[in-house]
């Protein structure tokens, strides 16, 4: 194994609708792999998280976004699943759009043309239904479990 020299920090979405009781997740093709997630990406240097999640936002639905609170972060050590040498870290933010999304929201996972390298699509699930292994990663798996606490005790409203 090698040694762990590097950390990977990544800033993720948590987008809630209230009156549907659904969260936003994405489905992409990256790395030649499917996986579904929170909508976000890497943190650049130079750059703070609450930058990082608008930019992420900016980049994947062309629109701005507010922040509501901060959910989580990593509190344990997790080896990033892509590079033997990094450490995941994950900073999660409740948010929400400014404007209604005015991008394409699909009703089936993996709703692109074709599985190529930076494909994405979006779509709203019941937190009703949603279960951990619906999620890809194991850091946005426990994510989801609190998420689905949180809702248990009292819908968020933003």
């Amino acid at each position: 194994m090698n040694q762990i020299n590097h950390f990977n920090i990544r800033v993720y979405g948590i987008f809630t609708d209230p009156l549907t009781e659904s969260i936003l997740l994405s489905d992409e093709y990256v790395l030649d792999s499917y996986m579904t997630k929170f909508p976000g990406g890497g943190l650049h240097f130079g750059e703070g998280p609450e930058d990082c999640i608008k930019r992420e936002c900016l980049e994947e639905f062309g629109q701005e976004i507010e922040i509501i609170e901060h959910f989580y972060t990593t509190g344990f050590f997790q080896k990033a699943l892509y590079y033997n040498n990094h450490q995941l870290i994950s900073i999660y933010y409740r948010t929400k759009f400014i404007n209604p999304p005015g991008f394409k929201i699909s009703e089936r996972k993996f709703d692109f043309p074709e599985p190529v390298n930076e494909s994405q699509s979006f779509r709203w699930t019941k937190i009703s239904k949603l279960n951990q292994e619906d999620l890809t990663f194991p850091i946005d798996q426990f994510v989801s479990r609190m998420i689905i606490e949180k809702w248990k005790t009292g819908p968020w409203r933003p």
